[in-house]
């Protein structure tokens, strides 16, 4: 039996594990990241899928976890695919369903599971076990496979007093020990932070105080899939006498959803459209909104902007940021602290005040868990490097042995047989960005070329020439673009006008009449020009106009 990471690992997002025998292949979900500042344009990231168009025939189902974007936001672009069943639990099908509607997807093969539950999936035994998260219905997976069994922990916190639903199943997972783990691949997110992770009701004590205290209008960022926190502030609002106001395109879908599925208590009386949202009166309502990452075009950031089309902040009003800045959100988070201070509003975030508690456990929490499941292996999952080293640190404080425990990378997995647990020939897993809608043919070379265009620019070359000779007909026209100032150049300009018109003298000499040889020349000769002059390589354009 092989296990294969194909996202996940080294990174926060993408999170998606292939576990392979001889009747077929599962995956573990199948999430997405969002791109850092140094893919400009990009939509989305996902993971690699060339292992598993390779081994297609093989592929019999996806297991889901839970309903996060990080665990099932490339399902829809797998299922373009591939034609497979999806196991997942109701509120998680739920926003599943919904994104699949949005793909024009409109039958998938979804098949509802809850906590507790057993099947069988292409010669694999599936057991759900319930784990809090921050999003309701999330589970751990225990999967019965002909080397033994294995256990993915999906994302999970220890909360004794949950605010819906019930504790995490801990006596399941003794049990589970009890008949004896092969290999345990857990999440590392908090695998730094020691102790253990606040109760959910820790926001809903800090909540009721802004309420309280908050004389204007309230605004409360958070992730729309982060149904917890949007029945706290439901909650808070019932006992100050707020209306709820939503807006934002994924937090309205996602209350509907969360409404219609009873997931969310949110009376309609309360409930108030986001095109009346300024209909009422800002001492009365509370509005949910996305943006807590900072992302520039949710609604939070472009609040705190001025360019939201109905709502605007001011020294009346206070904003909760309910969430802490996925790594690499930081200034983008900071960015839009600044820009709503400085409108006057009062903002409430981490680590100022408690408006938010992680969803993932932290070292006590995972000794806990490693405890209870004694796993003759420890694979740490969902993290960067440094989070599955000190989870593989935490594994050996409670006793598992150093060479038992396996930091992988995305695309190398483990092999298991008869007890025993190898690394595999790493698989091909890269990421695959999502560009307006589509995938990008050539990820690498795609972002390569915008950070060189951002960097230093591009430089655009008109030549018209004798389409039979190949002789120049007069100067060449020079078109900068966030490379110099044509005005401040210093004669830049009028040198690279030299450069190629000497080229083309070479290559007219030479009856050279390709004109793919021909662009080819003159990139060669003004890159060379220009490194020599500026220390910059701009991206050379030359047009070529044949008269």
């Amino acid at each position: 039996m092989q296990v294969i990471p194909l996202g996940g690992l080294g990174e926060i997002g993408k999170n998606m594990t292939a576990v392979r025998q001889e009747s077929g292949i599962i995956l573990v979900d199948a999430g997405m990241a969002f791109p850092d500042e140094e893919m400009p344009g990009i939509d989305l990231v996902l993971p690699d899928f060339s292992y598993l168009r390779e081994h297609a025939d093989e592929l019999k189902g996806i297991v889901l976890t839970h309903g996060h974007e990080d665990h099932v936001g490339a399902v829809p672009y797998l299922l373009r695919e591939f034609n497979v069943p999806v196991y997942a639990t109701k509120l998680t099908l739920g926003l599943l369903r919904s994104k699949l509607q949005e793909f024009g997807i409109k039958k998938g093969d979804l098949r509802e599971i809850k906590a507790g539950d057993t099947q069988n999936l292409g010669g694999f035994g599936l057991e759900f076990i319930n784990v809090n998260h921050s999003i309701p219905d999330a589970v751990a997976i225990a999967i019965r496979t002909r080397a033994g069994l294995i256990v993915f922990s999906g994302d999970y916190k220890i909360d004794l007093t949950p605010t819906e639903g019930d504790p995490m199943d801990l006596a399941r997972l003794a049990a589970l020990g009890s008949e004896g783990v092969l290999a345990y691949f857990g999440d590392s997110t908090n695998s730094e932070r020691p102790g253990y992770v606040p109760s959910e009701r820790v926001v809903s004590e800090t909540l009721n105080r802004v309420f309280e205290d908050a004389e204007g209008r309230i605004i409360v960022a958070s992730f729309a899939s982060h149904i917890h926190r949007v029945q706290q502030v439901v909650e808070a609002a019932k006992r100050h006498g707020r209306l709820v106001g939503v807006t934002g395109r994924s937090m309205i879908r996602n209350v509907d959803i969360a409404r219609e599925l009873g997931y969310l208590d949110l009376p309609q009386a309360m409930y108030v459209n986001q095109r009346d949202v300024n209909k009422v009166p800002d001492s009365d309502i509370v509005v949910l909104m996305t943006g807590s990452q900072g992302e520039p075009l949710a609604a939070l950031s472009r609040v705190a902007n001025g360019t939201h089309r109905t709502i605007e902040v001011g020294e009346d009003d206070t904003v909760v940021i309910a969430a802490h800045p996925i790594p690499g959100n930081e200034r983008g988070v900071s960015r839009t602290i600044n820009n709503l201070m400085k409108r006057g509003a009062q903002v409430c975030y981490s680590p100022l005040m408690p408006v938010h508690v992680s969803g993932h456990g932290a070292k006590e929490e995972q000794k806990i868990v490693l405890s209870l499941l004694k796993p003759r292996y420890l694979v740490p999952v969902h993290g960067e490097f440094r989070h599955l080293y000190h989870h593989s640190k935490t594994g050996m404080s409670v006793g598992i042995p150093e060479e038992n425990i396996f930091i992988l990378e995305n695309g190398a997995g483990v092999e298991f047989n008869n007890g025993n647990a190898k690394r595999m020939k790493p698989v091909e897993a890269g990421m695959f960005l999502v560009d307006g809608g589509g995938l990008a043919d050539d990820s690498e070379s795609v972002i390569r070329e915008r950070q060189q265009l951002a960097e230093d620019g591009m430089f655009i070359v008109v030549a018209r020439i004798n389409g039979q000779t190949g002789q120049l007909l007069g100067p060449p026209d020079v078109i900068s673009r966030g490379f110099v100032n044509p005005q401040g150049a210093n004669g830049l300009v009028e040198e690279s006008i030299n450069v190629v018109g000497k080229t083309l003298e070479r290559t007219a000499k030479q009856r050279l009449t390709d004109w793919g040889e021909l662009k080819n020349a003159i990139r060669k000769d003004l890159s060379g020009f220009l490194s020599q002059k500026t220390r910059k390589r701009p991206i050379i354009l030359p047009l070529i106009v044949e008269v």
